[in-house]
């Protein structure tokens, strides 16, 4: 007879995760046998692949911090140095990671376009690790930078290719709200010689308690951003009794640091027309600029949270196609102004 006890599901997340009685976790995709392929790993290759080369890095042993490395192939246009990215996955902080091949075909094509290094940050995940976990990981990365800069850690091709005094951070959805919270860190602390030129914050899930219009009246079908989804992972990810009212999750509310006191290097904000939390991230828009703040604004009709992740629909949706191409173009000429 066996005694073990079989474990329960005690929550779940369509498609993405399950998380049991006992306390584990499983993030195996569940969804449509063919949207799969986009939540499986891309293995690391040194060798350049259409332009680009990926590698993994250990930034901290102890807690399991590391990154992904893209790193495009020299050309003879390009600067000395290349600017870096440092950027944050999205999955409402529970879910995702650098390695996935959503991340891979979007930031592959993105350091081609923008000459740049990509340090994507495998951040820890909740509810394993809720937040500020994913922030403490974000700061870490800098500090990370930081050593590498000054050569007090031997990260050979990114010391002598990369421009430590341009560094955007970048982040999809939950990412977002950490390019926010990370930068504002930032501006607090002495990273020299690392300077922050700029953040760009894409579809940034910012959310109050408060249901949003867009919220209430948006329908989706995405596989990357339900109403369910939003309620459920930021229930599993946010400190235990806080609400959707949180700095991180809203930082344009009455709990925040005031937005005028914080130093924040320019943003650039994406949205997406068709995005279930539009109306939250215009609010976010608008009380940057009232509080002085360098926002630029660009928005994606026709298309949905996180529209450029979802290989299938790039391949298949001629809109879905040249807005991906749009919004990739507008992140560069962003580097470039900055």
């Amino acid at each position: 007879m066996n005694d073990q006890k079989e474990k329960k599901v005690v929550e779940e997340v369509a498609c993405w995760l399950k998380l049991f009685d006992d306390g584990s976790v499983d993030r195996t995709w569940s969804g449509p046998p063919e949207a799969e392929f986009m939540a499986k790993p891309v293995l690391p290759h040194e060798e350049f692949i259409d332009g680009v080369s990926v590698h993994d890095v250990t930034i901290d042993t102890k807690s399991g911090l590391g990154a992904r490395l893209y790193i495009p192939e020299r050309n003879p246009y390009d600067e000395e140095k290349l600017p870096i990215f440092v950027h944050f996955h999205g999955g409402g902080f529970c879910i995702s990671e650098p390695e996935l091949f959503m991340y891979y075909h979007m930031y592959t094509r993105l350091v081609r376009s923008a000459r740049a290094v990509c340090v994507s940050v495998k951040l820890r995940l909740a509810p394993e690790h809720r937040l500020p976990a994913a922030c403490e990981d974000g700061h870490s990365v800098l500090l990370w930078l930081q050593a590498v800069a000054l050569a007090k850690l031997n990260e050979s091709w990114l010391k002598a290719n990369g421009d430590f005094g341009r560094v955007f951070l970048i982040g999809d959805s939950s990412g977002g709200n950490l390019v926010h919270t990370v930068a504002g860190r930032a501006g607090f602390d002495d990273l020299k010689p690392i300077q922050l030129a700029g953040g760009i914050l894409i579809h940034p899930g910012f959310v109050r308690a408060e249901r949003s219009k867009s919220e209430l009246e948006k329908k989706s079908d995405s596989p990357f951003l339900t109403l369910e989804m939003v309620d459920k992972f930021l229930a599993l990810a946010l400190p235990i009794g806080s609400t959707k009212d949180h700095p991180i999750t809203y930082p344009m509310g009455p709990a925040a640091p005031p937005l005028a006191g914080l130093k924040l290097p320019p943003f650039l904000v994406v949205l997406a027309e068709n995005d279930l939390i539009l109306d939250t991230e215009m609010e976010y828009c608008e009380a940057m600029k009232k509080a002085g703040k360098d926002v630029e604004v660009l928005v994606n009709p026709g298309v949905g949270h996180s529209f450029y992740l979802n290989k299938i629909a790039v391949d298949i949706d001629a809109h879905t196609a040249s807005e991906t191409k749009r919004l990739i173009t507008e992140i560069t000429n962003f580097i470039k102004r900055h």
